[in-house]
C-alpha cells in the first residue's frame, strides 16, 4: 500500500537530525525498530519501484524465450531430418561419382587397349602374305620331313670320318639319288647345320674355340648330336681347345 504521496509525508521525519536509530534506541527499543522498519519500507519501495517494471519485461522476455526456443526446437528438427536427407542424397552422389570414376576409368583402359590392338593389327597386316607363304612353306616341309630327316641321320651316322668333298658327294650325288629312286621327298636345298643346330649354340661354340667353317661346325654337330663317341684326329688341337672349353663346367677328366 505504499505509495509516493506516502513517502513524500514521511520525508520530513527521515531529515531530522534526531530520526535516527542511535536517537530512538535512547528513547525505546520498541521506537528504534519502527524507525528502522520506515526507513527501510521507503528504501524498499523506492528499489521495488525500479525492479517492478524490469520483473514485467523479465517475464515478457521470457515468454517470448519460451516461444524462441519452441521455434528453434522445431527448426532443428526440421534441420536435423533435411541433415538426414541431404546425408543420404550425399552418399548416393559420392557413390555414382564413384561408380563415374571406375566407369570413365574403365573406359579410358578399354580405349588404351583397343588403340594397342589397332596398332598391332595394322602392323602385323603386313605379315599376312609372310605368314600364309609360311603356312605353304610348313606344310610342304612337313611333306619333305622324312627325306630330311634320312639325309640328317645319314649325316650324323656315317660322314663324321671323311672331308667337305667327300661329304657333299654322299649327300648329293648318292643318298638324295636313293631318294629319288624311291620318291621319297626331301628339300632341294637342305642345310644340314641350320636343321641340327642354332644360331647361338654356334655362336657359343665359336667362343668355345671351334672354328667357325662349316667342316668344323658339322664336326661339332657329330660330336654333340651322335649318339656314339667321336674319335677326333686333331693335329691343330683345336678340336682338343674346344671339347676342354665346354666340358669345362662338367668337370672333364683329360689326360695329357
Amino acid at each position: 500500500t505504499i505509495n509516493d504521496e506516502t513517502v513524500e509525508l514521511v520525508q520530513p521525519y527521515f531529515e531530522m537530525e534526531d530520526y535516527t536509530l542511535q536517537h530512538g534506541k535512547k528513547v525505546c527499543g520498541n521506537v528504534a525498530g519502527l524507525l528502522s522498519w520506515t526507513q527501510a519500507m521507503v528504501v524498499f519501495y523506492g528499489v521495488n519501484r525500479e525492479v517492478l517494471p524490469l520483473k514485467a519485461n523479465l517475464a515478457k522476455q521470457e515468454g517470448r524465450l519460451k516461444i524462441a526456443n519452441a521455434e528453434k526446437e522445431k527448426a532443428q528438427a526440421e534441420l536435423d531430418e533435411k541433415q538426414a536427407e541431404l546425408d543420404k542424397v550425399q552418399a548416393k552422389f559420392d557413390a555414382a561419382m564413384k561408380e563415374k570414376m571406375d566407369l570413365e576409368n574403365d573406359a579410358e583402359t578399354c580405349k588404351r587397349k583397343m588403340q594397342a590392338a589397332s596398332a598391332l593389327i595394322d602392323g602385323l597386316s603386313g605379315e599376312k602374305v609372310r605368314w600364309t607363304q609360311q603356312s605353304k612353306e610348313f606344310k610342304s616341309q612337313i611333306k619333305r620331313l622324312v627325306g630330311d630327316i634320312l639325309l640328317c641321320t645319314g649325316f650324323l651316322s656315317y660322314c663324321g670320318p671323311f672331308n667337305q668333298d667327300f661329304r657333299n658327294l654322299l649327300l648329293k650325288d648318292l643318298w638324295e639319288t636313293e631318294l629319288r629312286a624311291h620318291k621319297i621327298p626331301f628339300s632341294d636345298d637342305l642345310n644340314l647345320i641350320s636343321m641340327l643346330v642354332d644360331q647361338p649354340t654356334i655362336s657359343e661354340w665359336n667362343l668355345q674355340g671351334l672354328p667357325g667353317d662349316h667342316l668344323s661346325i658339322q664336326n661339332g654337330i657329330i660330336v654333340t648330336k651322335a649318339s656314339r663317341y667321336p674319335l677326333l684326329v686333331d693335329p691343330q688341337t683345336q678340336g682338343k681347345a674346344w671339347v676342354k672349353n665346354k666340358e669345362q663346367d662338367n668337370e672333364l677328366q683329360v689326360n695329357s
